[in-house]
């Protein structure tokens, strides 16, 4: 990705070395493990993750140098950047309106959030409640190593998928989802999570389309690397790393063809509009 000459965003909040605000908690690490099921790459951990509650420290996070740490910390303000400039475009011309820019906040360890405690065990999140993308730059060492997805368009895909979810946030799709989730079966609320989170591939791929067009942001190679990064993180394939079998019914983020098919989509056609996952019978 051609990334070094991008314009570096100024909503970046550097929390990393500051530790968590009041202390660390203690116990409950069952709290911990569902919401890295939840929240991973973009879910919103305040479904279990809500202020008040214990929750463990994590301390297997990947270590890495404080050049790399200071390397991934341009880069994150760069393709957030470039997301700013993208998504400033679409919304003045797609809703005639103003894009209200997220802030990302760089941690390291665990940090204290509108949606509970975050750690870096949980990978990136948006928190709704206070409209903040939450990384740990050490996940993009994991990203890589762990789930075989290395690449800088890789990792560019992780942001933009998170703000894909403050878009949704903004036009109000989160909300609807949410209400609608109190009123259904775990299985039918758990679809709406993964059409939600579908659709933040496909806004990631929309994203990608119209910051090429515009600036050429794409090197060879960048468009497998993300797809590549999707397929890895997929539920079905997560579930299988983690337990050796796969229980449909509980997925939340969908499958990994699932979440490449519709970053392509987004990637191919940059149009919002083709993004409407609650609007096909099949996903």
């Amino acid at each position: 990705m051609k990334w070094q000459s991008s314009r570096r965003s100024t909503n970046i909040e550097d929390r990393r070395g500051a530790g968590v605000p009041g202390g660390a908690a203690t116990g409950g690490i069952g709290a911990l493990l569902l919401a890295l099921l939840i929240a991973f790459l973009g879910g919103d951990p305040s479904v279990v993750l809500q202020p008040g509650i214990d929750v463990s420290p994590y301390d297997n996070a990947p270590q890495i140098s404080q050049v790399e740490a200071d390397r991934s910390a341009e880069f994150v303000s760069a393709v957030l950047g470039e997301t700013e400039d993208t998504w400033n475009s679409i919304f003045r011309s797609e809703f005639g309106a103003d894009y209200r820019e997220p802030s990302l906040v760089l941690y390291s360890g665990a940090t204290q959030s509108a949606c509970g405690l975050g750690q870096s065990a949980m990978g990136p999140f948006y928190c709704p409640a206070d409209q903040r993308i939450y990384l740990d730059t050490s996940f993009f060492h994991d990203l890589s190593v762990r789930h075989g997805a290395p690449g800088d368009f890789a990792q560019a895909y992780v942001i933009a998928h998170e703000v894909g979810h403050h878009v949704q946030n903004l036009l109000g799709v989160s909300g609807q989802v949410q209400r609608a989730r109190q009123r259904l079966s775990r299985p039918q609320a758990n679809d709406l999570s993964v059409r939600l989170e579908l659709q933040a591939d496909c806004f990631a791929g929309v994203w990608a389309h119209n910051a090429q067009v515009a600036r050429q942001i794409l090197e060879e190679g960048d468009i497998e690397e993300a797809l590549n990064a999707a397929s890895q993180i997929g539920d079905d394939r997560l579930q299988m790393e983690a337990q050796g079998y796969v229980t449909p019914d509980s997925f939340t983020h969908g499958t990994s063809q699932q979440r490449a098919t519709w970053f392509y989509r987004g990637i191919e056609t940059g149009d919002i509009h083709q993004c409407n996952t609650f609007d096909v019978a099949r996903i």
